[in-house]
């Protein structure tokens, strides 16, 4: 089991991502006020907290948020999830993992300084299936593939 560190929205995408500390997963739509919220495939996007440190032991600056991802968790290998995983988070919310990574079509701040990003490999999306609130210091549980 893991916990979620930073709960970040952004008004506009192609931005980094504020760490608000809270918010409400709303099913079938995503981050209320984030601008990647939507009925797609990618309503969410979870990095992990140690994919973070390791652009961080590349001398960036970084922190949650700077990835565009919206939930940044600590605890659980994220990448190793197959798709159709069912994410349990808080109290209330189930989520389902939709993607692994993502293609990279131009060139982001992050890679520019550095020659590597880590949310194209290490980042993964999610599809909200019951909405409720999200906070700082929640659990976040793997249920399993196909778990009702």
């Amino acid at each position: 089991m893991g916990r979620i560190v930073a709960v970040c929205t952004s008004a506009k995408k192609g931005e980094r991502k504020k760490n608000m500390g809270r918010g409400m997963l709303i099913a079938n739509h995503g981050l209320e006020g984030d601008a990647h919220a939507g009925p797609w495939h990618r309503q969410v996007s979870l990095l992990a907290v140690e994919s973070i440190a390791k652009m961080q032991a590349k001398g960036l600056k970084v922190g949650p948020g700077d990835f565009a991802e919206n939930l940044t968790t600590e605890g659980i290998d994220l990448v190793s999830l197959p798709v159709g995983t069912k994410l349990k988070i808080g109290d209330r919310v189930l989520a389902e993992v939709t993607q692994i990574g993502k293609e990279c079509h131009s060139r982001c701040a992050i890679y520019r300084q550095a020659g590597d990003c880590v949310m194209p490999r290490e980042g993964i999306f999610v599809a909200i299936l019951e909405g409720g609130p999200v906070q700082v210091g929640d659990r976040i549980e793997v249920i399993g593939p196909g778990a009702e």
